[in-house]
């Protein structure tokens, strides 16, 4: 029996599962945020609660369809090009200028509820017995809850920052002192 071959179509399927997850969670919205002030977005972008859904269930089909007893028409091949669209699409209410853009808040709970949901599908792959292809999805789908803590991050520094403005203002200005 020819070992090699196997193993180089293992290791081909878990470089492409992962650069796959590396795509839609670090390459889409590091080119929406460099474009955030198009027009285009502006045009193209849907609500966060619609963006959210759609990508977590077109993920799935990408990733889960060929799994499926009897397969999806195609298997996952139709969503393929499908998913990085919507990743776009996904990503435009966090880093790029929209009328759907979310608030601090509204972007680090949306990231946060993503990364979890994102991942079902790859524990998905790893249960049904490709354990290193699953792995490989989910360690290329950690920059979304990179993005997540980033955001939150930078939230709570321009909050803290406010904070301090508002409290110098208010002490220089002639008002109530705060102890």
């Amino acid at each position: 029996m020819d070992h090699s071959a196997y193993m180089s179509s293992t290791l081909s399927s878990v470089i492409a599962t992962g650069l796959s997850g590396f795509v839609l969670a670090a390459v889409v919205p590091a080119v929406v945020r460099l474009t955030r002030n198009s027009p285009l977005w502006q045009r193209v972008s849907v609500p966060a609660g619609v963006a959210l859904p759609l990508l977590v269930l077109v993920h799935a089909w990408a990733v889960l369809g060929e799994l499926l007893p009897n397969g999806t028409p195609g298997g996952a091949l139709p969503a393929e090009p499908v998913l990085p669209a919507v990743a776009v699409l996904f990503w435009l209410p966090v880093a790029a200028r929209t009328r759907h853009r979310l608030s601090d808040p509204g972007r680090c709970l949306y990231l946060f509820l993503a990364a979890p949901l994102l991942d079902l599908p790859a524990v998905g792959v790893v249960a049904a017995g490709r354990p290193a292809e699953g792995i490989a999805m989910i360690v290329g789908m950690l920059p979304v809850g990179l993005a997540a803590a980033a955001v939150t991050w930078t939230w709570v520094n321009r909050e803290e920052r406010q904070a301090v403005n508002d409290l110098t203002l208010t002490t220089t200005g002639g008002g109530p002192r705060v102890p």
